[in-house]
């Protein structure tokens, strides 16, 4: 019988479960990748679950069920999601904006933001953002998502306007923000890889001094800020609060036709 093959967005905003995969979980089949690399990859059936961008649960709700208890969230700020920008956001008119192809969720997350509390028509364009030179010449503007993006807020570029999507989306909504999910294709027995993830996440929470140690020699982050960052800025628990703002992402996306409808959230039954 075939390991299940589960997915892994391996950035620092999951480094307790990297560090739980690794240490307490080594039975597990990991596929690392951005979130649009597992979110194609769990379409197409080459994974049988994985933490995936919010939006595309949106996308294969058909196909998919939500893993309760866990999710990547913020409250406010998220310091890993930000807009870097030569002029102030309120100015940013029909100007070009660049998006990041890493991640489905922040791209639509800003066409709501500029949109609704800027009235901004950008013209958007999907290419490879780089922090040694942030805002391209033939742009305005440029979307970061993940560690660069949490470099970027630590270490300001000088001379650019950075913003805070999860600050952004809070001003608007006055909601937090759930950034990826937990999914697995509907045909997957996931009962005992769930508890194994979850056991994998306790672990990584248990230890999380010793995560964020085994990744300063890699990283370009000092152990207070990636302490503040894990568990103070960045959250796991999916509340009720956190799932109602989830749902109202979901309504502003579809109601700007970002997705094609607003999915039902749909949960594994699981202990």
């Amino acid at each position: 019988m075939n390991s299940p093959r589960i997915g892994h967005i391996n950035f620092l905003n999951v480094l307790p479960l990297s560090y739980g995969y690794q240490h307490a979980a080594q039975d597990l089949n990991i596929v690392y990748g951005v979130p649009t690399f597992l979110n194609a990859k769990l379409r197409d059936g080459q994974i049988d679950l994985s933490n995936i961008s919010s939006i595309e649960y949106a996308r294969q709700s058909d196909e998919l069920l939500i893993l309760p208890k866990i999710c990547v969230r913020a409250e406010g700020k998220v310091t890993s999601i930000i807009l870097v920008s030569r002029k102030p956001i309120e100015q940013i008119r029909d100007d070009k904006v660049i998006l990041t192809s890493k991640s489905a969720t922040a791209q639509r997350l800003l066409k709501i933001i500029l949109h609704e509390s800027y009235d901004a028509a950008p013209h958007y364009e999907t290419r490879a953002v780089k922090i040694e030179n942030p805002v391209d010449e033939d742009a305005t503007a440029a979307l970061f998502i993940g560690d660069d993006a949490l470099y970027i807020h630590l270490h300001r570029p000088p001379n650019f306007y950075i913003y805070d999507l999860g600050e952004q989306w809070h001003k608007l909504t006055g909601r937090q923000m759930v950034y990826a999910l937990w999914a697995f294709r509907r045909n997957f027995a996931v009962a005992a890889t769930y508890k194994k993830i979850l056991r994998a996440f306790q672990f990584g929470l248990e230890h999380k001094a010793d995560a964020i140690k085994s990744v300063l020699s890699t990283k370009p982050f000092t152990f207070a800020e990636l302490d503040e960052y894990l568990g103070t800025v960045i959250k796991w628990d999916l509340t009720s609060e956190a799932l109602d703002a989830l749902k109202l992402y979901y309504h502003k996306a579809a109601a700007l036709k970002l997705i094609d409808h607003e999915p039902a959230l749909a949960f594994a039954e699981v202990q």
